[in-house]
């Protein structure tokens, strides 16, 4: 992967120059997600597939993703709070649900699609949740990996890409929720 140019100065008043170097273009993110439902559609033929997306950074993978699978496919969404009430420190003990599913799961082949999966101890969180509501199968699909900062242990069926101990912005990832919309993923620079 080629690292473009960089954005705009850092003193912008739009702070556009927290925006580094494109990490991920969007031909490549395009390619990886065409590849991913395609094998998702071979795993899952002749059923339906339930996509879970957890809010808000997944919603633009999510979006591409279903379009790329060739089975029957319905999405759902959660949202979840991971953070203490300082906003700063990860709580493990403060995981919640901050909106659930709005339909039953059970007896459904659910694949849950996260954004980035890091510790796993959200996804860990949400998993033994949805498992418990009796699914048919329960699989993830994340775009972004670091298994090498796993301290819960998951299992991730489909991965998009192995990514270094980075920040990042654009394709549904945020800074102080600004720049989701950006059509590649970039390295912010913080």
């Amino acid at each position: 992967m080629k690292p473009a140019g960089s954005s705009e100065d850092p003193s912008a008043p739009d702070g556009r120059g927290l925006i580094g170097d494109v990490y991920l273009s969007s031909e490549e993110l395009e390619a990886r997600v065409v590849e991913l439902g395609r094998t998702i559609t071979a795993d899952y033929e002749g059923r339906e597939v339930l996509l879970v997306s957890v809010l808000k950074g997944a919603m633009f993978f999510v979006a591409d993703l279903a379009r790329h699978i060739d089975v029957p496919v319905e999405i759902d969404f959660m949202a979840i709070s991971s953070y203490g009430e300082s906003g700063q420190t990860y709580d493990q003990k403060a995981i919640r649900f901050v909106k659930d599913l709005d339909h039953p799961i059970e007896d459904r082949d659910v694949i849950v699609v996260e954004d980035i999966v890091d510790t796993g101890l959200t996804l860990n969180y949400v998993l033994r949740s949805l498992s418990l509501r009796g699914p048919a199968s329960l699989e993830v699909c994340t775009l972004l990996d670091r298994p090498y900062r796993r301290i819960a242990d998951v299992s991730i069926r489909y991965v998009g890409f192995m990514v270094p101990d980075d920040f990042f912005v654009g394709y549904g990832f945020d800074y102080h929720q600004l720049y989701r919309n950006l059509p590649n993923i970039s390295f912010l620079n913080i």
